[in-house]
């Protein structure tokens, strides 16, 4: 595999020998004991640390008489974050803000990443450039992430017996038999369902950022004057959407899960 991002090649250099023993030992060998590090995850790590370094600016410089732009920047997207989980989840919903927050950031700035120049990850089979989130391997990991939060807290609010149980359906008064029944059938449809959720976070994701990819290297090829512009536009309003709808999704999830009734 070619790496040609100079920060994996860094990363590789500096952290190959510690990496490839460990995922060996967990019988996950990479297929380039050499380049354990791909450039998607390379990326990842890069906007990681812009965003704490970030986070640790605006709090050295945190001001109620006189905040800076940063500091509104991110106080606005702090409180549509609160206003949409409290919305949705509604009592309690202060909790799951910072990791709501958390992942509208995140991957709102991965899916930014590859309009700045030499910090697109390459596609080798395609010959273009595109996002970390254009990879399936990146986002089926914040899918995960998201999958055991709300299960978490899931478990957390109801008990593990609790949570079971709310997941076999409404348990109302009335014909034993028939609840029974009513949850057998119930419980394999929530199961399915919720572990379909890491494939409907992941796919729609990983498939708006690939094809955008795709489409902007066709058409801008095509008419390489004005034409990028407008792709490069449409590609961070794409951007802005999925990483709303990748904070909205999680937060009706853990609405579901911590409901005292399914």
């Amino acid at each position: 595999m070619e790496h040609k991002l100079w920060l994996t090649a860094v990363l590789n250099k500096l952290l190959a020998g510690i990496v490839t023993p460990l995922l060996t030992a967990l019988h996950l060998p990479p297929a380039d004991p050499l380049h354990p590090i791909p450039d998607y995850l390379a990326m990842e790590l890069l906007v990681v640390v812009a965003i704490i370094t970030l986070a640790l600016i605006v709090r050295s410089r945190l001001s109620v008489e006189n905040p800076g732009t940063l500091q509104h920047i991110v106080e606005e997207i702090v409180k549509f974050t609160h206003d949409t989980a409290e919305e949705i989840i509604g009592h309690g919903s202060e909790r799951y803000v910072p990791m709501l927050a958390t992942l509208f950031i995140f991957v709102l700035a991965c899916n930014l990443l590859s309009l700045v120049p030499a910090l697109g990850v390459p596609n080798s089979a395609l010959q273009i450039e595109i996002s970390p989130t254009g990879w399936i391997q990146a986002t089926l990991g914040l899918a995960v992430a998201a999958f055991l939060y709300y299960n978490f807290h899931g478990l957390r609010h109801h008990g593990v017996v609790g949570y079971l149980k709310h997941l076999c359906g409404p348990m109302r008064e009335g014909n034993i038999i028939m609840i029974i029944l009513m949850a057998i059938l119930m419980f394999p449809i929530e199961l399915v369902g919720n572990f379909g959720r890491l494939l409907s976070l992941s796919v729609r994701l990983y498939a708006n950022m690939l094809v955008g990819g795709i489409l902007e290297r066709i058409f801008g090829g095509m008419v390489p004057i004005l034409l990028p512009v407008v792709f490069m536009t449409l590609h961070m309003f794409v951007s802005l959407l999925q990483a709303y709808i990748f904070m909205l999704l999680p937060a009706i999830y853990i609405s579901m899960a911590v409901s005292e009734e399914h």
